[in-house]
């Protein structure tokens, strides 16, 4: 049995192989393009040369088929393609598009195998490459993972290059020239006499024209918008207001509800009694729903009111009772019968070392909520044979499945119009608010019906970013460090999810366990071991997930194996480091930081390093002890993203990065009572407002690897580094999440 589990990594592989099955031989099915999505609803007029590019009267609209929930994301996907297609940035539309399998995202699935992002061995690169097949059958539309960019670099240049040639050809046919003759700029093909024609006049012949698989690229040198500072393409509607969010969206004749779902969450409702509720005035409608009810009235705060009315018999837990059972259930976890991965096991961490002094410490961290700035929301209209549905979602073709299945309908008949988000962190991956909207909209067939969660709905109802424990062992001697042995248990979130799918997991969640086995520490006795602790209640995923919490484990215990073996935290990480780019990093925060230089009493300062979905991150947080607490004075980040598309933007992510994983740290926690959750609003699960922001100071590094995103790697290093420096300030190391329950803050 233990053999069975050291190989669980293999088992994975081996699964994933059987699940992709005739894909990996059916190289022509394979080859075969999904279908334009724009093509099933394309204005009279109007061509869309690619699935990215759609050319009408008005312009060109270049489609960003990735969720826009404040990271800029579609500016930096607009820009791949206007690079190529060589169009005025200014003259540009860009909307998110309708859901496709056109769509897919090759680098969500291929990042999830369980090896460090660092390996490029051939079993490592071999099975990327049947998760990339994998993902194109599978046409899963989705956000998240820090995928975008890293998934988009090369297909969304492509496309607009593609398009670029198709407009060519065509003005070429027009002009009776051969296409080396002409080129392009500012949204025209031009002539070699000076005449221009523009791509509106040539994009319906351009879209008869076949398209190479491998048009040329434009190299670095020659890039217009690529590698600059770029205008957010969503900025101004944002500022002034004109921005339409999930939550804004309008119909005529609609119709507004909100749902009061079981507080134990997942346990079914009994029954209950409306007949308060349904004299209220503008109500219309009250509905069952599964382990709920909903409410239709004609306004959304008339909505709210109706739904408590309702009195509510609902039945009892069925995930638990409190958090110390979820608790005692993690510790429960640290036994051979629940391992789930051992993906890396260096040298032998069990010989003696009687050299070396020991070290042993436990970490612990609580469940925390997305707690979105804007609340679930959908817009569901059922007419006869069609559903719209307008909603903020990271998954549009998981949510269209879904929906569909719901009413009844096959999935092309429903249409997701995704909307801007305010905030989503992995949220906005579920769909459960979606089904919400689908099922009130049933029950008011031919009107458009308006789901918003109230903030209590939605901070009681999320679906958490799991506890964790960690049990840490290490051994220091010669000023370095000569074992580390990590063991971390939580929850699934692969299998949480996956079970809403209706996906059985082939083998271990590398999630639990990630950021323990891929850090470039050059330890010679070095083990990582994951244990899975069976099913709490419902999990998902969280800005930057297993490395969230097991960022907070290893990076405060290399502090404390640096203090017992009696070396600076800094120069042991650099002394340990194999990864030139990690070290980079490193040095580049030392230097931003001032970190040789002694600060006064009364201030610290600590360091943390985390690589995560391929981004080397190290970051120094620097505190002062005032007579109301710990304040935090500055932050000081550096990242290597590969290629730097957007440095602004980028600059902007680690920002929020950091302030979302120092958030978290000072507060972030959700208990349970009941079975249901105890935070309600802002008031008892707070953020860092901005009297509390630090000054972030942030430099952007290109090592030339892989590019990546950096929508993630910022949090993860920040709750260590926090934790570090208040030890540095007073001595007092803290080894549980969130820090207040043990300091105070400023």
């Amino acid at each position: 049995m233990r053999r069975l589990r050291t190989i669980a990594r293999r088992s994975f592989l081996i699964g994933s192989a059987a699940a992709v099955g005739g894909a990996v031989f059916g190289v022509y099915k394979y080859r075969q393009p999904h279908p334009n999505p724009l093509l099933n609803e394309l204005p009279e007029g109007a061509s869309a040369i690619t699935p990215y590019v759609r050319i009408d009267a008005q312009g060109v609209t270049i489609i960003t088929p990735r969720a826009e929930m404040g990271q800029g994301i579609h500016t930096t996907l607009a820009a791949l393609v206007a690079e190529e297609l060589d169009v005025v940035w200014d003259s540009i539309r860009v909307e998110h598009g309708a859901p496709g399998a056109a769509y897919y995202n090759r680098a969500l699935l291929q990042e999830g195998v369980p090896f460090a992002s660092l390996d490029h061995s051939r079993m490592a690169e071999g099975m990327r490459g049947t998760m990339g097949v994998l993902a194109k059958f599978m046409g899963i539309q989705g956000t998240g993972g820090s995928s975008s960019v890293h998934d988009a670099f090369d297909k969304m240049r492509v496309a607009g290059a593609a398009a670029r040639f198709a407009l060519v050809a065509a003005a070429a046919e027009r002009l009776g020239v051969h296409a080396a003759k002409l080129r392009t700029a500012d949204g025209a093909v031009i002539a070699s006499d000076g005449k221009r024609l523009p791509y509106t006049e040539l994009a319906l012949a351009a879209a008869k024209v076949q398209l190479p698989d491998n048009p040329p690229l434009k190299p670095r040198e020659q890039w217009r918008y690529l590698g600059k500072n770029m205008p957010r393409v969503d900025m101004v509607g944002k500022c002034t207001g004109a921005a339409t969010f999930g939550i804004d969206v309008r119909l005529p004749g609609m119709v507004f509800a909100t749902v009061r779902m079981n507080p134990a969450i997942g346990a079914p409702i009994k029954g209950f009694e409306a007949t308060a509720a349904k004299a209220m005035k503008g109500v219309l409608q009250v509905v069952a729903l599964p382990g709920g009810v909903g409410v239709i009235a004609d306004n959304t705060w008339r909505a709210f009111q109706a739904a408590q009315a309702i009195q509510c018999d609902w039945s009892g837990p069925v995930h638990g009772a409190t958090t110390a059972v979820f608790m005692e259930a993690i510790d429960a976890s640290f036994v051979d019968k629940h391992q789930d991965s051992r993906i890396r096991n260096d040298g032998d961490v069990t010989k003696p070392l009687p050299a070396a002094k020991m070290l042993e410490a436990q970490y612990r961290v609580p469940f925390l909520a997305h707690a979105t700035m804007e609340p679930m929301n959908a817009m569901a209209w059922l007419q006869e044979d069609r559903l719209d549905i307008w909603t903020g979602t990271q998954a549009p073709t998981v949510a269209r499945d879904q929906a569909a299945a719901l009413a009844g309908l096959d999935s092309s008949k429903v249409f997701v119009h995704t909307q801007l988000m305010g905030g989503g962190f992995g949220r906005r991956a579920e769909s459960d608010y979606v089904l919400q909207a689908v099922h009130l909209a049933k029950a008011m067939k031919g009107k458009p019906v308006k789901l918003t969660w109230d903030r209590k709905e939605d901070m009681t109802q999320d679906q958490y970013r799991p506890a964790a424990v960690g049990r840490m062992r290490g051994a220091t001697s010669e000023a370095t460090v000569q074992l580390l042995d990590v063991h971390v248990a939580s929850p699934s979130v692969l299998e949480s999810q996956g079970g809403r799918l209706g996906i059985a997991m082939p083998g271990p969640d590398k999630l639990i366990a990630e950021g323990t086995y891929d850090q470039p520490y050059g330890i010679p006795n070095y083990r990582a071991t994951g244990y899975r602790t069976p099913a709490l209640l419902p999990i998902a995923s969280w800005r930057s997930v297993g490395n969230s919490y097991n960022g907070f484990f290893m990076e405060c215990f290399m502090d404390e194996l640096a203090a017992q073996a009696g070396t600076d935290p800094m120069k042991l990480r650099l002394s340990l480091i194999n990864h030139e780019s990690s070290r980079k990093v490193l040095m580049a925060v030392a230097e931003m930081s001032n970190w040789d230089k002694p600060l006064p009493k009364g201030r610290g300062r600590g360091v943390a390093f985390h690589l995560s979905f391929g981004v080397p991150t190290a970051e120094v947080v620097e505190v002062s002890i005032t007579k109301d607490g710990v304040h935090i004075d500055q932050v000081f980040v550096a990242a290597d993203v590969g290629t730097a598309l957007d440095p602004r933007n980028i600059e902007s992510q680690l920002q929020s990065g950091v302030i979302f994983g120092l958030s978290a740290a000072m507060f972030g926690e959700i208990t349970f009572a009941n079975g249901a959750a105890e935070q309600t609003n802002f008031h008892q699960y707070e953020a860092v407002r901005m009297g509390q922001s630090p000054k972030i100071h942030v430099r952007v590094l290109e090592g030339g690897g892989p590019i990546r995103g950096v929508g993630e790697p910022g949090t993860p290093p920040a709750a260590p580094a926090l934790a570090n420096a208040i030890f540095n300030a007073t001595g007092k190391r803290i080894r549980e999440l969130p820090l207040r329950k043990h300091i105070d803050f400023a």
